[in-house]
């Protein structure tokens, strides 16, 4: 279950890629949490970012499909926040998942929603238009305009990545901020206290 106070970093409303990174991670106390932990959460998941459609469902082995995309996104982005090199297997899982998928997105019209655009395949066909668009989203962040913007968050037990709203930023949300200055304090007045 994912903590109540835990906010949107920076960048994931605008980027699939990043919200999908951050859909799994510890908190404070190191208590996990898994936005993808069963095929009915990941459904709800894609549904809530606009992804799928709402009467889409996913089956344990396309959730398992975007757990693995996951973590490969991870790999990534965890090398671009430190200038290390990739794994070649997630660089190709990134490419696998670009060129996997339906090229068009079918037309629709709904009385309520107007015109749309969605992919509208079987099951496997929505999960891989749904790793399709999101690769391609971590494709242009990674190599983009914001792509020195993006940065890991510097608290200690975050795993979360974010886009820097400003050089100066630090941490994907106040909380994190927060905790790392009340340690920081902690930290003085016990240095403060022994000496």
């Amino acid at each position: 279950m994912v903590d109540t106070l835990l906010t949107d970093a920076p960048g994931t409303q605008e980027h699939p890629s990043l919200a999908l990174v951050n859909s799994a991670g510890d908190v404070a106390g190191g208590r996990g949490y898994d936005e993808l932990s069963t095929p009915e959460v990941a459904t709800a998941w894609l549904v809530a970012r606009d992804l799928v459609r709402p009467d889409a469902v996913l089956y344990k082995h396309c959730q398992g499909r975007l757990v693995a995309l996951r973590a490969d996104l991870r790999d990534l982005f965890t090398a671009h926040a430190t200038a290390n090199v990739p794994t070649t297997s997630a660089v190709h899982a990134l490419n696998s998942a670009l060129t996997c998928a339906p090229g068009t997105l079918l037309l629709q019209f709904d009385p309520q929603a107007g015109f749309t655009r969605r992919a509208d395949h079987p099951v496997t066909q929505v999960v891989e238009h749904v790793m399709a668009m999101i690769a391609e989203d971590a494709a242009s962040l990674l190599s983009g305009d914001e792509a020195s913007q993006l940065a890991s968050c510097e608290a200690d037990s975050c795993q979360r990545f974010f886009v820097r709203t400003h050089a100066r930023r630090q941490w994907c949300s106040t909380r994190c901020g927060d905790r790392v200055r009340a340690a920081r304090s902690y930290a003085r007045k016990r240095s403060l206290q022994s000496a």
